[in-house]
């Protein structure tokens, strides 16, 4: 059976399929490390929450702000 997405759902998975692996490459880990990252320091739930005003900016933004919001949740990298 296939289902099809809703447009948002739709944009929301392409950004984070696409800002996962760039933040990884930023701040060099591999996609999996930056996962773990993410989910251990609040950023998954950041980025899932706020993803619509995230994608409004640069990738370079998008993931400074990510980070920075990390690091408020005791990551350091």
């Amino acid at each position: 059976m296939t289902t099809k997405l809703d447009k948002q759902t739709s944009d929301k998975v392409s950004f984070i399929s696409f800002i996962v692996p760039y933040f990884a490459e930023t701040y060099k880990m591999n996609i999996q490390k930056a996962f773990f990252y993410l989910k251990k320091y609040g950023g998954w739930d950041y980025l899932n929450n706020c993803w619509w005003a995230l994608h409004t900016d640069s990738a370079e933004y998008a993931v400074r702000d990510i980070y920075a919001y990390c690091r408020q949740n005791g990551g350091l990298r």
